[in-house]
Formats: structure tokens, C-alpha cells, sequence
């Protein structure tokens, strides 16, 4: 055990995650933990780009502008799922000195902002 780890658990949070295994290198836990902040970041552009879409007066059809608005607030609420799941995953792995997992949101926040995407596209071409 490193100095300083308190412990196994010791009161960290999410105990499921931290009492099992060895303490990893910190720089490993740090990065982990910068890779869930910029999920939340996503999560947060995500959101406030789903807003924008429908508050903005946009030279788009209601029904297309609001579609691409719903499929951007939808992805803000998933990538913090995956923020979480990931960290907790990650954080397992390292502590058992296992390969890492895969995101196995990012390919459907993909394809979610490229319906986005498309739906913005068709909508002012079709205006």
C-alpha cells in the first residue's frame, strides 16, 4: 500500500470501487478522474448546445429544429452515465491490474451528434 492511501476503503466513495485490489500509482487515478471531468464537460455542452438549438430563432423547420434539440439533451444525459460508468470501470482495472475498458457510450454519443448533426444540415437546406 502507498503512504498516505488510508487504507482500503477508508471512508472513499464509491466503496464498491475503492476496497478491492492494490492502490494504484496516483497518476493513473488522476488521469482516470480528468477523463470523467471531461465527460461532464461534454455532458454540459451537450446540453447547453440542445438549449440553444431550441431557444434560438433558427431559419429551420419547428419540427426539424426541435428533433435535433431532443437528440442533443438526450446525449447530455447520457454522457454523465458514461462519465461515471467509465471512472468506476477504469478505476477497477487499474486497481486489479487489468487491460482498461472501452467507452461503450462514446460510439452512440457519436452517432447521436451526427444525427444532430444531419437533422441541423437538412433542415436549413430544406428552409
Amino acid at each position: 500500500m502507498r503512504p498516505g492511501g488510508g487504507g482500503r476503503a477508508a471512508g472513499r466513495f464509491p466503496s464498491r470501487v475503492y476496497r478491492a485490489g492494490q492502490e494504484p500509482d496516483p497518476r493513473f487515478s488522476l488521469a482516470n478522474e480528468r477523463t470523467f471531468l471531461a465527460w461532464i464537460r461534454t455532458a454540459l455542452a451537450l446540453l447547453a448546445a440542445g438549449m440553444a438549438v431550441e431557444a434560438l430563432d433558427l431559419p429551420i423547420p419547428d419540427e426539424i429544429r426541435s428533433a435535433a434539440a431532443v437528440v442533443l439533451v438526450v446525449l447530455g444525459l447520457v454522457a454523465p452515465a458514461q462519465a461515471w460508468f467509465g471512472w468506476a470501470g477504469t478505476e477497477r482495472a487499474l486497481r486489479h491490474g487489468q487491460a482498461l475498458p472501452s467507452a461503450r457510450s462514446g460510439p452512440w454519443l457519436a452517432a447521436g451528434v451526427l444525427v444532430a448533426g444531419a437533422l441541423l444540415l437538412v433542415g436549413l437546406l430544406v428552409r
